[in-house]
């Protein structure tokens, strides 16, 4: 199974990546030692323990494709970018769908899945960066630029996705998240927060920016279909153009400069990539299946965000 929660001998994928989650608010939210402290001396040594056995799980499920990446500088990227089309969970019958189809209460419960596994870019990014080569690491800082929106508020990405929340009432009657969008985003954060898997944040973020313009684009003609007014959807209007920029800094100004350092660090770039892929592809399955995509008729009903 694509991005396979369940640990060998623990608890159902929807209890691990329960934790997990926990266990990402506890670490990265900001806060004081009296806070934290119950936390890091009760709990946190075994969800720390239990996260590396799902990040080595998830990255063992892809060390065979990974590996077969070529080695050599110029063919990594070009493998790279070969993702687009040849990753796992690319050209998923879920986007065209929502650009054309999906009514607003499918299109609420989809957003606020993909809200729950939004685990912020620019916090990853900013994660990621830390002790990388300098001409990486000048990409790395552009792009969290970017997403700050260069210094001012009203441009930063993160608050656009909540300003559409906001709008569709993402928060008043949530569904409860998805096992698998908790993965995704617990295997983003679990990448970013440790310095022995950078490199395959790296490549997991480099996928992010690589992938998304194609079904931003798509989110967002479903918005626009749906009547939602172009303040609201800007987050999506704007990934659809950005991100193909992003993408092609990224790849030009980190990955192909990492891959020429060494093997090891390409074949990591490559397991995080991946390993992001999946958990995508993992996501856009149960989807469609909540929606009766297979055959049947959508499962989320006019009226309400979703069933719990």
């Amino acid at each position: 199974m694509s991005c396979m929660a369940r640990i060998e001998g623990c608890d159902s994928p929807d209890a691990v990546q329960r934790r997990l989650s926990e266990l990402n608010r506890a670490r990265l939210q900001p806060g004081l030692p009296s806070e934290a402290a119950w936390f890091e001396a009760a709990t946190l040594p075994t969800r720390l323990d239990e996260e590396w056995r799902f990040l080595e799980a998830a990255r063992a499920r892809v060390s065979a494709r990974a590996a077969c990446a070529p080695t050599d500088p110029a063919g990594f990227l070009r493998w790279f970018e070969a993702l687009v089309h040849t990753g796992p969970g690319q050209g998923d019958p879920l986007f065209p769908w929502l650009a054309t189809r999906a009514t607003l209460a499918h299109m609420r419960w989809f957003l606020a899945q993909e809200v729950a596994g939004e685990a912020g870019f620019d916090d990853l990014t900013a994660l990621t960066v830390l002790r990388m080569p300098v001409r990486p690491k000048l990409e790395l800082a552009r792009n969290f630029w970017d997403e700050m929106g260069r210094g001012n508020a009203r441009g930063m990405h993160g608050p656009m996705l909540e300003d559409l929340a906001r709008h569709l009432r993402l928060h008043d009657d949530p569904p409860a998240p998805v096992w698998q969008a908790l993965a995704l985003a617990n295997t983003m954060a679990g990448l970013a927060a440790r310095r022995c898997t950078a490199y395959q944040s790296v490549g997991a973020l480099g996928v992010v920016e690589l992938t998304a313009p194609g079904r931003a684009a798509e989110i967002a003609a479903g918005l626009k279909r749906l009547g939602i007014p172009a303040k609201h959807r800007h987050y999506f209007d704007l990934h659809a153009v950005l991100d193909v920029k992003h993408s092609a800094g990224w790849n030009a100004e980190v990955i192909a400069p990492l891959a020429a350092q060494s093997a090891e660090i390409a074949r990591a770039m490559a397991e995080g990539a991946l390993m992001r892929l999946e958990c995508g592809e993992a996501c856009f399955v149960r989807y469609r299946e909540t929606f009766g995509l297979a055959g049947s008729a959508p499962s989320v009903s006019e009226g309400r965000t979703g069933a719990r």
